[in-house]
């Protein structure tokens, strides 16, 4: 299954593009650092070295069952407590989700890297174009930014869009493109993606999400599944149609339309 839809090439949104009434795109120009060189950069308020702390961490989520070295990597060379609060960057390494503002989370370590792997599973080295929706803190677009050769992220709340450009300004990613916007629209723009993934969970699926699927894509998003639980749902979009696969139950904020 290819990674990255062959079509005609097309022109890419203008800079700053617009989503609805109006969107922020983060342009930078140069590539992120290695991993080598973000590891000499001293964390601020973390106890132990940083990057000693995130192999402790993926250690363990290995040990979980997270065997893909794409993540595993991803996971190695983005500084997770540089998208939580001061107050919190001692906890940035646990397997636990914090709150970063305006009723929102940023997800466990665990089923973020489940997430991505899920997404990833389909290809061999890196997925082609990819649409996130509910950009938070931005933590989870850099991790993408690591595996993915484009990321448009969307996030419909304007405090959490300028936080995660502040917490991404400095890694400097030239193919994360974040938007503010309502993400239930997706962002036909940039479609067909080879992989859409969402943070936030509602009854069913968008139909314009899978719409914007490429065929041969992968769409990996929390559903409510019975009552108020939410599972994790893979959706693939084979020529014939889309194949729906419900794994392990979650816990995402409900999605909404609109933006604030």
């Amino acid at each position: 299954m290819p990674g990255h839809p062959q079509r005609a090439p097309k022109v890419r949104p203008g800079f700053p593009a617009r989503l609805g009434t109006v969107a922020d795109v983060l342009t930078p120009h140069q590539q992120a650092p290695s991993a080598s060189a973000q590891s000499r950069v001293a964390p601020v308020g973390v106890g132990l070295d940083s990057s000693a702390v995130r192999r402790s961490m993926i250690a363990k989520l290995a040990q979980q069952g997270l065997a893909d070295a794409r993540v595993q990597a991803a996971l190695t060379a983005v500084e997770r407590h540089r998208f939580v609060d001061s107050a919190l960057v001692n906890q940035a390494y646990e397997d636990t989700s914090l709150p970063i503002g305006l009723g929102q989370t940023i997800s466990k370590p665990s089923v973020v890297a489940r997430m991505i792997a899920l997404l990833l599973e389909p290809v061999s080295g890196k997925l082609g174009r990819v649409l996130e929706v509910g950009t938070g803190c931005g933590y989870q677009a850099a991790l993408l930014s690591q595996v993915c050769t484009e990321v448009y992220s969307i996030e419909r709340l304007r405090g959490l869009h300028e936080k995660a450009r502040d917490n991404l300004r400095h890694l400097r990613l030239a193919n994360v493109h974040l938007l503010f916007g309502d993400g239930m629209l997706g962002y036909p723009k940039g479609a067909p993606y080879a992989g859409i993934i969402a943070a936030a969970g509602g009854d069913q699926v968008p139909a314009c999400w899978l719409e914007q699927l490429a065929v041969g894509g992968r769409l990996v998003a929390p559903v409510v599944s019975v009552g108020t639980q939410q599972a994790l749902l893979v959706a693939d979009k084979t020529p014939q149609g889309m194949v729906h696969t419900l794994l392990e139950l979650v816990h995402f904020v409900p999605l909404k339309s609109g933006v604030a």
